[in-house]
């Protein structure tokens, strides 16, 4: 009987999936950075939102790295870094939003 194997996903379709996120997260920063500062009165909810992305972005840029580190530990520490951007991003996103809505 032939037996079967987990599905794992190919590195290639890994890294695609991670260029689409950069491309499209890239153009929803890009559009609400703009919106936000030609106006910042009445777009100021965009700038929680905006680091929140940044702060997604950089989390499943740091999973990535750590995942494809294997033993080299500088990778691993680049991509402890990656997520330690990520949390201050999320922290930065969270006062934000918190000064903004009250």
């Amino acid at each position: 009987m032939a037996r079967v194997q987990g599905k794992r996903k190919s590195p290639r379709n890994t890294t695609l999936i991670l260029d689409w996120l950069h491309i499209i997260t890239g153009i929803l920063v890009v559009a609400m950075a703009v919106t936000a500062f030609i106006n910042p009165e009445d777009n100021m909810i965009l700038f929680p939102v905006i680091f929140f992305l940044a702060a997604i972005l950089n989390s499943v840029n740091g999973v990535y790295r750590y995942r494809q580190s294997g033993r080299n530990k500088k990778k691993k520490i680049l991509a402890l870094g990656l997520l330690l951007v990520a949390a201050f991003l999320l922290t930065v996103s969270v006062i934000s939003g918190i000064s903004i809505w009250r």
